[in-house]
């Protein structure tokens, strides 16, 4: 009896489960992001490596990471992340920042991700960032 780690696949199989098209598939090939096919033309197979390599593209694609982002993390050695690695900006990089406003006069910037914040821990911080305001003016 055949273990799930050897089962072959055909490409369509392969398709089937990851809900891929077959042109998708060479083109993550192509790029490798997925390793070529065991044996060659008719003969062709994939195995379980292949379907993992797939279904992690499809989750990254699914936390919407882009193309690019998605081959620098499939190339870390730490692909198992839950998160994916911060990227360290090059100058000429473009990156997104939320700019708090917490009184007038008195705004926090912050960029969530790079801080290892939630959406609902970057909520919770501004609102104890006014709360210690507020107490700080009203103690004079």
């Amino acid at each position: 009896m055949k273990t799930p780690i050897d089962k072959k696949y055909s490409l369509d199989e392969l398709c089937l489960l990851t809900e891929f098209t077959k042109r998708t598939v060479r083109f993550y090939m192509q790029e490798g992001l997925v390793d070529r096919s065991e044996g060659q033309k008719k003969g062709a197979f994939y195995l379980e490596k292949h379907l993992l390599q797939l279904l992690e593209i499809k989750k990254w694609q699914k936390a919407g990471l882009s193309l690019d982002r998605i081959k620098e993390i499939i190339r870390n050695e730490n692909t198992d992340a839950l998160v994916p690695p911060i990227k360290i900006q090059q100058t000429g990089s473009v990156e997104v920042w939320s700019h708090l406003l917490i009184s007038d006069g008195i705004s926090l910037q912050i960029e969530p991700n790079r801080a290892g914040l939630t959406p609902e821990q970057t909520r919770k911080l501004a609102k104890q960032l006014m709360q210690v305001y507020e107490e700080i003016k009203q103690a004079e």
